[in-house]
């Protein structure tokens, strides 16, 4: 699980309800929720963005909630070494042998590059293929991204219609000067809940969402670089240190693969 989501999340949660109750008057909650604006704020929001979606990409959208909870399958060093297991293997028995090597591999994207290294096909055309897989992961993962954005902005915004509905319910009845006060408090309520619903989950969750789709972009394009790179017949020692290239100065220091990476010694990063 990705810790980093859960306790943020919590710690916002935690933090507000601090705020609102000073830690102990717990009671003071009960001034925070007011039902009509609920379902103002947050069902207009909602009703919004299906509005802007299918009914299957909606369902899609709220479905990659989850996703920021989940630690990635792989990291880049990790992706070097296979790589790099696979350029040893390939240099000492041959491409061909690679299709052995592929049945231990879960990735279904590198898989799916070696047996096309495999079946000789064009290099030019191996990356092509590769890439266009992976602007279609990018396709759907920027949709569930952008999915949040737009529920994000519509929070807010039905918010505000909520508290104008209140502002007018109030205006309408100015005559009772003690009840200005309560309604007031209940119409900025709307405010608060499109603020909370853009601030404390959409945002977090779509600029999550992005950064776990660069992370695995990134992953991909090293896979694809690593396998053209084999098939060229490049030296292991040369391709570890083109893929070293992606890590950062700090890490691609320490890093070396155990196997050598065609000559690098072990106590790898």
């Amino acid at each position: 699980m990705d810790l980093a989501s859960l306790i943020g999340l919590l710690a916002c949660l935690g933090l507000m309800i601090f705020g609102i109750t000073g830690g102990t008057n717990f009671a003071a909650m009960a001034s925070f929720i007011d039902m009509p604006s609920v379902f103002i704020t947050f069902g207009g929001a909602f009703g919004a963005t299906l509005a802007m979606n299918s009914l299957d990409s909606f369902k899609a959208g709220v479905g990659t909630f989850k996703l920021i909870f989940k630690t990635s399958s792989g990291n880049m060093q990790e992706t070097i070494k296979q790589i790099m297991t696979l350029a040893n293997v390939a240099r000492k028995e041959g491409l061909l042998s690679l299709e052995e090597a592929a049945g231990n591999i879960e990735d279904a994207f590198l898989k799916k590059g070696i047996m096309l290294v495999v079946d000789g096909t064009d290099p030019e055309l191996v990356r092509a293929i590769m890439e266009t897989e992976m602007d279609a992961i990018g396709g759907r993962h920027k949709a569930g991204k952008k999915f949040w954005e737009d529920l994000g902005a519509m929070g807010p915004a039905w918010g505000m219609i909520g508290t104008l509905i209140g502002l007018v319910n109030m205006l309408k009845n100015l005559s009772d000067s003690a009840a200005i006060g309560p309604a007031m408090a209940v119409a900025l309520l709307t405010t608060f809940y499109g603020s909370l619903l853009s601030n404390w989950v959409c945002t977090p969750v779509a600029n999550k969402l992005g950064a776990k789709d660069a992370d695995e972009m990134m992953i991909k394009g090293v896979q694809v670089e690593g396998l053209l790179s084999i098939q060229a017949g490049e030296n292991p020692r040369v391709i570890e240190e083109k893929l070293k290239s992606y890590l950062s100065p700090k890490v691609a220091a320490g890093f070396s693969t155990e196997d050598g990476g065609g000559g690098g010694e072990g106590g790898a990063e």
